[in-house]
């Protein structure tokens, strides 16, 4: 089967202004998505809604959407900045054909990106994808003229969301004793998560909450907690909450700095739902997962298994087992028994209410999981996709997992929404395994160099 040119591991992606994040493109995207999707429907009212983060760019993006979807006779509902996971919950809602995001997640504000949401709230599964691509490449029809799709917003969209993320939240329980510093990476979630939080009765201080369209993730958010650890010990706050520009990973700090990840979430949540006899099956992680975690889960007979990259490949893998518990250690977790998708707010209040129930601080929380030191180093290849075929480089991953024995692991993968081979190095003393990242780093620089002269 031929590899998508279009969609890759997490929808479209790419640097705006060049293909195929572009207006024309949108436009050509957006008819061809009502096309596959609105021809499936035999509902009179074809409906698409659509949000986006904050980047400047989404207005141009969302408009040329627009007008694609209303040439192919599907209507546009718009939310304005909203978090990813939002949408996923509002498509569903809604019964709508499909639920559109434009955002390009944790990336920088010049990056933007478009992802799907099914009916049912989830990805679009594969020939969907497929079948917009095979669209894509015939020649733009509008409909008849009495046919043709129109553009509305939906005023509540933010109310019935946080409703609904404070709706996970145990009814018996308040979080009037904690104060919380929230991160929002001037993205999606900025006139949200810290409401969400204040409702429920928290002393919120939020940070990075006021957008101007290219501050999204910068030197903020889940890319970078130094702010938000300094504020936590400023304010003497009993936590931090940090979010990506789109609202679909989160990463804590407790109230003395220490960072606590995706693995370290997945193994609070894990221990409380066996705890407390709601645990069915075990949990799933990614080959990025830290070997911490499946120790710890081991200790308490909790059965792990790895995923490929991506939510798409967790939550593929949830299904396939049956389980509900998921997710990568960059914060992306999903809680199939609460949404359908990765939910940054929803996760963080499943945290604190863990937190309340069992009196304890997020510190203490952590204490029986240690994670080993890993490292992960990203090397720009923009337009070279064969690195990691190299002869050389193949030889120096052999030299450095005879090294490692098996006391550690090493990952190697093209990154599939960036210009980035990712190299990932684990292992039981981090100035060694720094040192082994960093070998393997030099050498596909030598042969990019190699390539570009």
């Amino acid at each position: 089967m031929n590899q998508l040119k279009y969609f890759g591991t997490d929808g479209i992606r790419g640097r705006v202004g060049f293909s195929p994040i572009t207006p024309d493109f949108m436009l050509k995207l957006g008819w061809a998505v009502g096309k596959v999707l609105g021809y499936r429907s035999t509902k009179r009212s074809k409906q698409v809604i659509i949000g986006k983060d904050t980047r400047i760019s989404g207005y141009m993006l969302e408009s040329a959407l627009e007008s694609g979807l209303a040439a192919a006779g599907l209507s546009a509902s718009l939310t304005g900045p909203m978090p990813t996971p939002a949408i996923a919950y509002l498509t569903r809602t809604f019964r709508a054909e499909v639920g559109i995001v434009i955002s390009a997640s944790h990336n920088p504000f010049y990056d933007n990106g478009i992802k799907f949401f099914s009916i049912k709230g989830t990805k679009l599964d594969d020939y969907v994808e497929r079948s917009i691509e095979i669209e894509l490449k015939k020649c733009l029809t509008c409909a008849e003229p009495q046919l043709l799709g129109k553009a509305s917003r939906i005023a509540d969209a933010v109310g019935r969301y946080i409703e609904f993320c404070k709706s996970t939240f145990p009814t018996f329980l308040s979080l009037k004793k904690l104060k919380i510093v929230v991160d929002c990476a001037n993205g999606a979630t900025y006139h949200i998560a810290p409401n969400v939080f204040r409702e429920l009765g928290a002393d919120v201080i939020p940070i990075f909450c006021q957008p101007n369209g290219i501050n999204i993730n910068k030197k903020c958010g889940t890319m970078d907690i130094s702010q938000l650890k300094t504020k936590v010990l400023s304010k003497k706050a009993d936590l931090g909450i940090a979010y990506d520009g789109d609202g679909d990973r989160v990463i804590m700090v407790d109230h003395i700095g220490n960072t606590v990840n995706g693995d370290q979430m997945l193994y609070i949540l894990a221990r409380e739902y066996l705890y407390s006899k709601k645990l069915d099956g075990g949990i799933v992680g990614t080959l990025m997962s830290n070997m911490g975690l499946v120790i710890a889960l081991k200790q308490l007979n909790i059965p792990f298994v790895r995923a490929n990259i991506g939510d798409r490949s967790v939550l593929s893998m949830l299904k396939k087992k049956g389980w509900y518990i998921g997710g990568e250690n960059s914060g992306h977790i999903i809680l199939l028994n609460k949404t359908t998708t990765g939910d940054g707010i929803i996760v963080a209040l499943q945290i604190l209410s863990t937190m309340i129930m069992n009196r304890v601080s997020l510190y203490e929380l952590c204490r029986n999981i240690h994670l080993l030191p890993q490292i992960l180093i990203n090397v720009y290849c923009f337009g070279l996709s064969n690195l990691l075929k190299s002869h050389l480089v193949k030889k120096e991953v052999q030299v450095v997992k005879k090294e490692l024995l098996d006391q550690g692991r090493i990952l190697l993968r093209q990154s599939g929404t960036e210009p980035y081979i990712r190299i990932m190095v684990e292992g039981n003393r981090y100035s060694k395994i720094l040192c082994l990242a960093k070998r393997i780093a030099s050498v596909i620089k030598e042969e990019i160099n190699k390539v570009k002269n």
